[in-house]
């Protein structure tokens, strides 16, 4: 074998020229993509500031005893200066094992999946019966996906308020109920009408999303899949089992992992259907909530420990939930 061996520089043609250095990659990195690194600097100071910032200090607090008696604070011209102390995991192995944990924590925990299975499991289904319907050609459909959409377009505390004087005692809703003999149901009041009646509000507010979602999803099948179903015979069933749902999943993923995140972590509709007055029906966002602002003293130390586990269980359900959507994928494609 032959090489050629350059007599100026005494390197030979096949020799790579030596890997630059870490500096020297980000300089270079740094003069070709300045004006994208110039657009990405404002991002990243915001989501410093708004993001990781508070997610930080929020950890660093759930390490302390932190609460409204020991932190620092202003009353009048008096400058109080932060008493608490460090106590490391305290907190989560309290909330966790502690001897009021299942009252305080896995009650609520319970609850909050329960909570958002079935919220989660009404839009999918009542937004694609919708969707199957107003991808039909209706006349007056238009007026129809308007009517469908607007709980969605009306701010979150006017549609909750609504409800709230709707399923009062003395109510529209237990007015008709009374009306027709029906028993009224306390549901401001009962533990379990308190439940059901937060799920039924938020399944009102949640399915105009899931509808559209999955409308849109509807309209990019390609209608000579369905044309090639019914030539072979397949029953509406089985072109909605095998056409539809198929055509759905990419679509139906994404909306249901978006739904379940917003549903674990909805705080309007439980906070202002019931505020303080419906303990037992708290998720546990809004008891987070209660902990750190709701009551005398205010915990922020165990307000704190609950959002950093309310994190944790996300991330974890997300992580195997795409593990799991990616291995379907995989299954299918063989």
């Amino acid at each position: 074998m032959t090489v050629a061996i350059d007599r100026a520089t005494g390197k030979r043609s096949g020799d790579r020229p030596p890997r630059a250095g870490r500096a020297d990659r980000l300089k270079h990195a740094y003069q070709k993509y300045w004006y994208a690194f110039a657009m990405i600097v404002p991002v990243v100071v915001v989501l410093g500031v708004l993001v990781l910032y508070p997610l930080a200090y929020g950890f660093y607090l759930t390490l302390t005893d932190a609460n409204s008696l020991n932190s620092a604070r202003t009353i009048g011209v008096n400058e109080i200066e932060a008493t608490y102390k460090f106590i490391g995991l305290d907190n989560y192995a309290d909330i966790l094992w502690g001897e009021t944990a299942y009252d305080r924590f896995w009650s609520h925990f319970i609850w909050t999946i329960v909570w958002t299975a079935a919220c989660v499991g009404l839009h999918y289904t009542i937004g694609l019966g919708l969707a199957l319907l107003l991808n039909q050609k209706l006349r007056g459909r238009t007026f129809y996906r308007l009517i469908l959409i607007l709980p969605w377009a009306v701010p979150t505390f006017v549609t909750v308020f609504g409800w709230r004087f709707m399923l009062a005692d003395a109510g529209i809703i237990n007015s008709a109920l009374e009306s027709l003999g029906l028993p009224t149901p306390l549901w401001l009041e009962d533990t379990f009408w308190q439940r059901f009646a937060a799920i039924m509000v938020n399944t009102w507010c949640g399915v105009p999303f899931m509808m559209v979602s999955l409308l849109g999803g509807l309209q990019s099948i390609d209608g000579t899949l369905y044309e090639a179903a019914e030539m072979d015979g397949a029953s509406a069933w089985q072109r909605f089992r095998h056409v539809t749902l198929p055509g759905l999943r990419s679509v139906s993923s994404t909306v249901v992992l978006l739904g379940i995140i917003w549903t674990f972590n909805q705080f309007a509709v439980i906070f202002l259907l019931f505020g303080n007055t419906a303990p037992d029906a708290q998720i546990l966002v809004t008891w987070a909530y209660q902990l750190g602002f709701g009551q005398q003293p205010r915990d922020f130390a165990q307000s704190a420990a609950y959002g950093m586990l309310l994190l944790a269980i996300l991330i974890v359900f997300t992580s195997f939930y795409r593990r799991w959507l990616n291995r379907n994928e995989q299954q299918l494609a063989i």
